[in-house]
């Protein structure tokens, strides 16, 4: 057990901001690919990028519905910062954007935080 909950339900409630992460990537790459193209916005509708951001948002959100029905919202949404810290770090590695100093202390300070919630539930 991690706190008041077993591994494969921290593993889930891990894997949702994370897939939130990725659905972001995902909807990132398919503006700039309207923009390069010049498309126009309803073509997002056959887009496969697109498409695949829709479906991984829509799978975070039965894994976060399973997660509340098992912990209370409290402990459960401070998990939710971690899409602060996930999609930085995707960014860098899928879009070629840059780190800051700012983001890493931004991040550790969100990680100590998330401890601090967790530790008191």
């Amino acid at each position: 057990m991690i706190g008041s909950i077993n591994i494969p339900l921290a593993g889930i409630l891990l894997m949702t901001p994370l897939g939130i992460a990725i659905g972001q990537i995902l909807f990132k790459m398919s503006s700039e690919k309207l923009v390069s193209d010049q498309s126009p916005f309803h073509t997002l509708a056959f887009n496969p990028v697109f498409i695949s951001a829709l479906a991984i948002y829509g799978l975070a959100t039965l894994m976060w519905i399973y997660v509340l029905k098992s912990v209370p919202l409290t402990y459960a949404y401070s998990f939710m910062a971690l899409t602060f810290v996930f999609v930085p770090i995707l960014a860098f590695f899928m879009l070629g954007e840059q780190f800051t100093v700012r983001y890493f202390v931004g991040a550790v300070l969100i990680m100590i935080g998330l401890n601090v919630i967790q530790g008191s539930a």
